[in-house]
């Protein structure tokens, strides 16, 4: 087996990815609606979590929970939640992520933040909370998004479903509350829409 020496630049602290990874993360990536009927191992579907779950949250509560729907009676249960202009592409879609947060994260902190044993008792608000789970739990969405494009799958982030209904079709009897959508697979030709303007840094940033 030949042995490669890994480019220098990668034994550097704080170095940078490169810009091919940039690529593949950011400029180059699209939402996906069209899929090749090619499936997504159960291996990957941990590797993404393995990745994602080291991004930072707030007193690292993680909040974010995922339910990967991959058999055609877990898409069944999901359809009738759906807007109609989301049907296709989902019911397509070799895994179908939903990604949700847990009102109760608190309950973890003993394990998660142990540095500090009355982080627990900071978490108290039940209204409060809603904003926080939300919160993180989006950001986590974020991070899930950047995993799966970091291992190779096309990402299809959505809303447009019944959060009601998934809830209670999914979350019955836990403290869980959908947030997104996430279909995943490998993009078929067409799979993507032309890639819209954004706006500049001048438009959106200030540096003070």
């Amino acid at each position: 087996m030949i042995q490669t020496k890994p480019e220098a630049w990668l034994s550097e602290p704080h170095h940078a990815v490169s810009d091919a990874a940039l690529d593949t993360l950011f400029r180059e990536a699209h939402t996906t609606r069209r899929w090749l009927d090619k499936a997504v191992s159960p291996a990957l579907l941990m590797a993404i979590y393995d990745l994602m779950r080291w991004g930072p949250t707030a007193t690292n509560i993680t909040p974010a929970r995922i339910v990967f729907l991959v058999s055609p009676e877990a898409k069944a249960r999901l359809k009738p939640h759906l807007d109609a202009g989301n049907v296709r592409q989902t019911m397509e879609a070799p895994v179908t992520a939903i990604l949700a947060y847990d009102l109760d994260f608190a309950r973890y902190l003993p394990r998660l933040y142990r540095g500090n044993p009355e982080a627990q008792s900071w978490f108290t608000d039940a209204q409060a909370n809603k904003t926080i789970a939300l919160r993180n739990g989006s950001l986590q969405a974020g991070y899930f998004i950047i995993a799966a494009r970091a291992l190779g799958l096309d990402c299809g982030p959505m809303g447009g479903f019944s959060h009601e209904g998934v809830d209670r079709e999914f979350f019955a009897d836990a403290p869980i509350r959908s947030n997104l959508l996430c279909n995943l697979g490998y993009g078929a030709e067409g799979g993507w829409r032309p890639r819209n303007e954004r706006l500049g840094f001048d438009e959106a940033c200030k540096i003070l």
